[in-house]
């Protein structure tokens, strides 16, 4: 039973990640360009379109969140026969790993939903009056911050199983190389598809 669990656990962390990740990716690398090519039609598209992408966007994140604690529990936290409480996973530096991926995951889901998400909710909604400019600012910067934290994110949960052991040059390294990685596809988001447009 706990090994189904641990599976079903996992499964919906990795899917809701991926849509998660997937639209995060959409709305930087994706849709300014397309809204810049929209023009006037913006206000036609973007009524059906942001909706529904804000939707998996936000609870991609959140699903992948709670079930992220849920599997660090499962993992870290928990002994099947014994219990709850750190078990030699948790004393490992595979955890620490982990954890630096949370740290960044976490923070990427409070911009999501009390940033980013409160303001789209305003301007879709035609009820930031002045504050529209503000709004968006604020919530093109935490979606940016999203971006490139997502970089080390990946790198601290698919690469826990890889290294022995968290050394300060490795994770320096790490971080760097996903900030180059992220601002290397922002610099190339504009150019992508152009020998498709008439």
């Amino acid at each position: 039973m706990f090994d189904v669990l641990h599976l079903v656990v996992r499964w919906f962390h990795v899917i809701a990640g991926i849509t998660w990740i997937g639209f995060l990716y959409f709305f930087n690398w994706v849709n300014p360009h397309l809204q810049k090519d929209l023009g006037d039609n913006a206000a036609n598209v973007n009524p059906h379109l942001m909706p529904r992408a804000l939707f998996w966007f936000r609870w991609g994140a959140m699903i992948t969140f709670l079930m992220g604690l849920a599997l660090y529990t499962i993992n870290y936290m928990y002994t099947p026969g014994f219990g709850f409480g750190p078990n030699d996973l948790f004393r490992s530096s595979r955890n620490a790993w982990i954890l630096m991926g949370m740290a960044f995951g976490t923070l990427m889901w409070f911009n999501v939903w009390f940033i980013i998400w409160p303001a789209q909710k305003k301007l879709l909604s035609k009820t930031a009056g002045d504050q529209a400019a503000v709004l968006k600012a604020r919530a093109t910067l935490a979606s940016k911050i999203n971006t490139y934290s997502s970089g080390p994110m990946l790198f601290g949960m698919l690469g826990a199983p890889h290294f022995t052991e968290m050394k300060a040059p490795v994770f320096i390294g790490v971080i760097l190389l996903g900030f180059a990685a992220i601002g290397s596809a922002y610099a190339h988001a504009g150019r992508v598809g152009l020998e498709f447009k008439k």
